[in-house]
């Protein structure tokens, strides 16, 4: 017989979760408006899985439809104010969506002028350019944080205070025409490589997260876990830390991977004994872990190997051993907790059973070690992440406890492009960053 507690009531830890984490405290459409949205981001995941089956555009055109993909949803999905209505759009939100995606369409619209007179902004393109940077700006505010919102600032400012700057700092300053041109119009700000990422590798990463989860992979891992260490001392702290890092091979989400274990493990862990205090924290330390989780780890991951310009899988490679410290640590520390206290595991007769997991679930992990193996075979990560999408609905399939019925593989779509919007629009912002460096020389 499974392992059963008291699990926390849904309704609550979406409260908490939204109180804490940005990117959780969305609108709750319904009706007419849900539906417009939901469209908007599955269009936005077919227009992704189309460029990276018969290939990606031009890389300013391609970053240009995902940013206006992006900054249209962030704008309909989270609303200007925390006390603005969480069941209806305000019309300013509306306006800003349009803008949101009006402004990289015209990049998209012009191109072949903008190539043209590269260089040479005129005075449309510098309205447009302002516009799109203001916007880029206020989507971070909404869903990354004001932090992120003051190091652009900040970057921005030093653009036009270079003269006044000290020693190795100083530089000639920036005319506006200057930097809107070289943040909005090239490849080297807004549009450069951290967006360029975001538009390929990380898309399909996360939507292949999704999909897993749909899958009900997530359980699989926790009963997997459950099987494993829940015997042990302090066995559900130990199933927190373990769970976590099989959750971590897929979410790459430290804010995911708590919710999508947090919630049975640290019930369980209360129950057994441990402080309330102890367990959030194992939870929290272990589902941090599992950024640095291969094969799927975070953004950041994606973003090395792109700016260092080594494969992916010698990243991937390069976490195993860290990853693996990182996690003997954390059992470690609720090992020797679990002595202190005396704490025991759960009875072998009320754990599932390892092999009878395998059969009825064992199939969801198939992608997993498919996408590993194609990135050692030297596919591309696009095009690895696009083979182990497919895989892991096909899986899905083969029983039909765990197969997805078609509006589940739709609601995929939807679900994979909202996970992504904090990540592209943190990489939107971190263009700005490098865009100033690049032409302050600094």
């Amino acid at each position: 017989m499974f392992f059963m507690t008291e699990k926390l009531d849904p309704k609550s830890a979406d409260d908490i979760l939204k109180k804490y984490d940005k990117e959780s405290d969305t609108m709750m459409y319904k009706g007419v408006m849900a539906k417009i949205v939901s469209a908007i981001a599955i269009t936005f995941s077919v227009f992704q899985l189309y460029t990276a089956t018969f290939g990606v555009l031009d890389a300013q055109l391609q970053r240009a439809v995902h940013l206006g993909f992006g900054l249209a949803l962030v704008y309909l999905l989270y609303p200007t104010r925390k006390s603005w209505s969480r069941y209806k759009v305000h019309p300013f939100d509306v306006l800003l969506a349009v803008l949101g995606a009006a402004t990289p369409a015209y990049i998209v619209m012009e191109y072949q002028h903008l190539v043209l007179r590269s260089g040479t902004v005129s005075g449309i393109d510098l309205i447009v350019g302002l516009l799109g940077i203001l916007l880029v700006i206020e989507a971070t505010r909404r869903i990354v944080g004001l932090p992120m919102v003051c190091v652009v600032l900040a970057f921005l400012i030093y653009a036009f205070a270079g003269p006044y700057m000290p020693g190795v700092l100083a530089h000639r300053g920036l005319t506006i025409e200057q930097l809107v041109g070289h943040l909005y119009f090239t490849t080297e700000g807004i549009f450069g490589i951290p967006l360029g990422v975001s538009s390929t590798f990380i898309f399909l990463f996360i939507l292949f997260g999704a999909y897993l989860e749909s899958t009900g992979l997530g359980k699989f891992f926790i009963d997997l876990a459950n099987a494993i260490a829940g015997w042990a001392s302090g066995g559900p702290a130990k199933v927190a830390v373990l769970s976590s890092g099989l959750m971590g091979t897929v979410s790459g989400s430290s804010v995911a991977n708590v919710v999508g274990t947090g919630s049975l493990t640290i019930p369980m862990m209360k129950k057994l004994g441990y402080h309330k205090d102890f367990a959030g924290a194992v939870e929290a330390a272990a589902s941090t872990g599992g950024q640095l989780m291969p094969p799927v780890m975070g953004a950041a991951a994606f973003l090395m190997a792109e700016f260092v310009g080594v494969p992916y899988i010698d990243i991937v490679k390069a976490a195993i051993v860290p990853a693996f410290l990182y996690f003997a640590g954390i059992w470690l520390g609720v090992h020797f907790e679990a002595k202190r206290g005396n704490l025991k595991g759960i009875p072998r007769s009320q754990l599932p059973k390892i092999g009878t997991i395998l059969r009825e679930r064992g199939h969801l992990a198939l992608p997993l070690i498919v996408i590993v193996y194609l990135l050692v075979s030297g596919y591309t990560p696009m095009r690895a992440a696009l083979v182990a999408i497919v895989l892991s609905i096909l899986c899905s399939a083969l029983r039909k406890s765990t197969r997805m019925k078609p509006i589940e593989i739709v609601r995929g779509l939807d679900r994979g492009a909202r996970n992504v919007l904090s990540v592209l629009v943190a990489c939107a912002s971190a263009g700005i960053i490098i865009g100033v460096v690049t032409k302050t020389g600094v």
